[in-house]
């Protein structure tokens, strides 16, 4: 059976329009159709998304016939959907939010009712089409909920999502009545794909803030999943632009444009009619700089290019208005006999009519307030096949982190962006080609084919890396292989962490003491004489003397420090000393009396600064300032800093739970050990023990361990498995 890949977006990549009572089909130029070219319509592949038009229900057959000879699939859109889900949440809630114009944006109950019906009508397509061991790779912000709606249906699929807009900053986005919906949505995917690693930053806040989501590096594990966060900046088919050039009706077009300015620069913008796209404030850049510098009146001309968007909504149509009415007042205060200060068009062009323009412009200005990559730069970029002009280019657009050597500017600086066009219009021809071979090399190498193979490729790999944690899984078959050993043995040894391992964590570190069912746990246990149990933890000796003294268990205190064979007394490391302690104590706690719900816990030979109760961020903020602050004093005292989960702890570097565990084993020759814990400090003990030793991790797969376990209550589960396992032997 052959594997297919099924690409969902808001809109196929054709365009469909009713000629004569009949539908033609005409190819999209877009990016996107040109660079998933090569995969929807190769093999077995479909694309799926909404044909562009309202098709009544005695014709959908025939659009669906039509499209199928392309690979297509249609889902298809009554007027009312577009108008609520497409023009209303995606455009009235998503794209204001997203594009940091809040005050735009419209929560409308209807919007988000439509919003989730039309997700599940794509849904309900996408699974009618998906076979197992098939790819799904979903497409922008109209699609949030598409791959948890999939993901729920089909447990085990491969789905990929990329946005193409901007992520917001936490702040923004949880204006957004349906935030922790939204994000849910896009949990089910496998691997979210975004411009930049800003986009990738914001994401992995929102969701460690909104649904308590485990965050570590570009990893999120969620309910049990693992979900990939990672920057895949979106690239243009370079060549064809280089190609064009020399496309003889683009030379006829280059040799009109450059008749009609003569002698004069001709600075070029292109954008949709969007209010994130700057067009306002970059006219008044270009205002300032004929008024502030007359000498180029007559020299420079702005062409500049907007294309229909929406200008039936009200925002839309008042930014259309003003920006007629300010490139009117700007021709009639500047233009001479000759001469005309802004060439503007309202419509769109052919490619061919683009490209000439491209190759000609002496100056590309590209200054949205926000943008996800946006292509015009590249596009420019990949045109300049002689090396030559300038780029100007917002830093808030994506394509800023790769095109360093543009002139970068922040657009709401109309002085700056005024300065960097005076800078361009004068730039040696050197400097441009230096600058611009830099640029090419870089939008030619990273091309939209690189783009697609590199997030396939990164899809494959995240499948693989889920499916490899999954065997680490102390599943069933494990657990009962475990269980098989252990009955097996005459000579064992148990060691086990206390916090987060045998017991759940509270916010209060005094009120985790043993329940009933842990105590009957243990002292199953400890009654087969096979049996050691070492009870392993960073508590103080004290506690875990009042807790456990009365048991027939050996207790290891403060990772190592103290040590207690049963019936036998307390014993200290021999030569540790508290002598450091002073002076890092004084710095704790100016953290502590900085960070509100931050406390600082003081064992015989070891400090820990505890944040579990500190604001999501700040803790995180902190603890990376005091090891910066300590590393010095660390190494000078021959100390250890070990960050765990909501604490970092300082001790003697000759403290270590590993070396107690091995101390504990030496001379004897058990025939079954096993190790259980949840922290950083336990990954000494799972290094230091021998390879055939069962290793078990809590609540995490990234560890030394040879498995993992989810949480306390796994344990508990597997530790009653095993006293059972002893009452059926003996």
């Amino acid at each position: 059976m052959v594997n297919k890949t099924i690409i969902v977006s808001n809109r196929l990549p054709v365009k469909i329009a009713e000629q004569d009572g009949e539908y033609v089909l005409s190819p999209s130029e877009g990016g996107l159709a040109t660079g998933l070219g090569s995969v929807y319509k190769s093999g077995e592949n479909i694309w799926i998304g909404w044909p562009g038009i309202d098709v009544p229900e005695n014709r959908q057959q025939e659009v669906i016939e039509k499209l199928a000879v392309l690979n297509l699939i249609p889902v298809f859109l009554s007027s009312d959907e577009i108008n609520l889900y497409y023009e209303g949440f995606s455009n009235e809630v998503l794209w204001p939010v997203f594009h940091y114009m809040v005050t735009y944006a419209n929560f409308e109950q209807g919007y988000w009712d439509s919003y989730q019906s039309v997700n599940n009508k794509f849904a309900s397509i996408v699974i009618a089409h998906l076979k197992e061991g098939d790819t799904i790779w979903v497409h922008d912000y109209q699609l949030l909920l598409l791959p948890g709606l999939i993901r729920t249906a089909q447990a085990h699929v491969t789905i990929g999502f990329f946005q193409h807009i901007p992520f917001p900053s936490f702040e923004i986005f949880r204006v957004i009545p349906w935030r922790e919906e939204l994000i849910t949505g896009m949990f089910g995917a496998d691997l979210l794909g975004f411009h930049t690693f800003d986009d990738v930053r914001h994401f992995l806040n929102a969701s460690s803030r909104l649904l308590q989501a485990k965050v570590s590096d570009n990893m999120i594990t969620y309910q049990d999943r693992q979900i990939v966060v990672e920057s895949f900046p979106m690239g243009i088919d370079s060549d064809k632009f280089e190609e064009m050039v020399s496309d003889p009706t683009v030379e006829e077009h280059i040799e009109s444009i450059r008749e009609s300015v003569q002698d004069g620069k001709i600075i070029l913008t292109i954008d949709r009619l969007d209010y994130s796209k700057g067009i306002l404030q970059r006219l008044q850049a270009y205002e300032l700089l004929l008024h502030t510098y007359p000498e180029y009146i007559g020299r420079i001309s702005l062409y500049m290019i907007v294309v229909p968007s929406r200008d039936t909504v009200p925002q839309y149509k008042e930014l259309r208005d003003q920006i007629d009415q300010f490139v009117g007042n700007t021709n009639a205060n500047y233009r001479t006999l000759n001469w005309l200060p802004v060439h503007y068009f309202y419509r769109s062009f052919p490619i061919e009519f683009l490209s000439a323009l491209y190759s000609t412009a002496d100056v590309c200005l590209v200054t949205p307030m926000r943008d996800g990559m946006n292509l015009v730069s590249k596009e420019y970029v990949a045109s300049r096949v002689d090396d030559t002009g300038v780029l100007i280019l917002s830093e808030m657009a994506g394509a800023s982190k790769e095109l360093n050597d543009a002139l970068v500017v922040n657009p709401n600086n109309i002085g700056e962006v005024m300065r960097a066009i005076v800078q361009a219009v004068s730039m040696p021809v050197e400097e441009q080609k230096t600058r611009m071979s830099v640029m090419r090399r870089t939008v030619k190498k990273f091309n939209i084919h690189f783009w697609v193979s590199n997030f396939m490729d990164k899809l494959a790999e995240v499948k693989k890396m889920q499916e490899s944690l999954l065997t680490k899984h102390a599943v069933r078959v494990v657990r009962e292989q475990i269980a098989a050993d252990y009955a097996g043995s005459a000579d064992r040894y148990i060691f086990l962490d206390y916090d987060g391992t045998l017991v759940g964590f509270n916010s209060n570190i005094d009120k985790a003491s043993p329940d009933e069912e842990l105590y009957q746990i243990l002292e199953n246990l400890s009654s087969d004489p096979s049996n050691r149990i070492v009870i392993v933890s960073g508590r103080r000796h004290q506690t875990l003397e009042e807790w456990f003294g009365h048991m027939k268990l050996d207790l290891i205190a403060e990772h190592g420090a103290w040590q207690k064979h049963y019936k036998e007394e307390w014993k200290s490391l021999p030569l540790l000393t508290d002598k450091w302690k002073q002076e890092v104590r004084t710095v704790l706690e100016t953290y502590a009396d900085r960070t509100p719900g931050s406390f600082i816990e003081d064992k015989s030979y070891s400090l820990v600064w505890h944040y579990r109760n500190v604001e999501e961020g700040l803790g995180e903020l902190r603890a990376n300032e005091i090891m910066n602050h300590l590393k010095n004093t660390i190494t000078d005292k021959g100390l250890q800093m070990m960050p765990g989960s909501k604490v970092i702890e300082f001790k003697n570097i000759e403290v270590n739970k590993g070396k107690a565990a091995v101390n504990w084993l030496y001379g004897k020759n058990p025939d079954f050990i096993i190790a259980l814990g949840d922290d950083y400090t336990d990954e000494d003990i799972f290094k230091a023990l021998p390879p055939e030793a069962y290793t078990i991790k809590v609540g995490s797969n990234i560890s030394a361990a040879r498995y993992y376990l989810r949480n306390f209550m796994e344990v508990r589960d597997l530790l009653q498995m095993l006293s059972a396992t002893t009452k059926q032997v003996h």
